[in-house]
């Protein structure tokens, strides 16, 4: 296992939609899930999308939610989301992929998703609040979309050390 590079804001990679993994127990897609988890926990994460380490496959870890089952890093292969509510909150979201920038980004509170594992077992589950955030942020990498494609206001787009410093104390 090893730590990967991560693919920074302006690589292509983090703009082109990923493939569909067709081996989810192929050496190759073990190794890379294996490799992201141990990345993801070098860089602090809470979640990490298959182009964010230069590996353009719809491959994503999550590990969000303590003393939950989600709370060890979980690989997601292949992964489908559907809205459960049309509700919507905003919170703050970052990336490892921009760096220390934060803005708030509305999101989906309530979200169905379909997956494999990383053994090729079908996961069918709902997520709610931050771990569906958490999601929705993984997933959308998939696709192509930054965060900051979704945000309704960049005014809220801050430095992570401003963010500390002025938005933080506002909750």
């Amino acid at each position: 296992m090893s730590i990967l590079k991560v693919a920074m804001l302006g690589n292509p990679v983090l703009r082109k939609k990923a493939a569909a993994v067709k081996d989810p127990l192929a050496p190759d897609v073990q190794r890379l899930l294996d490799d992201m988890v141990d990345t993801m926990k070098e860089y602090q994460g809470v979640g990490l999308a298959g182009p964010q380490v230069h590996a353009s496959q719809r491959v994503c870890i999550i590990e969000a939610v303590k003393g939950s089952p989600w709370s060890a890093a979980t690989p997601l292969v292949n992964p489908v989301i559907e809205p459960l509510s049309q509700q919507k909150g905003d919170d703050w979201e970052g990336c490892l992929s921009i760096g220390d920038l934060r803005g708030q980004v509305p999101r989906f509170r309530h979200i169905g998703v379909k997956a494999t594992d990383r053994r090729g077992k079908a996961l069918e589950f709902e997520a709610t609040e931050f771990f569906a955030r958490v999601i929705q942020h993984e997933v959308d990498h998939l696709d192509g979309v930054l965060y900051f494609d979704r945000m309704k206001d960049l005014a809220t787009l801050t430095h992570l050390n401003e963010w500390q410093r002025y938005w933080l104390k506002k909750g």
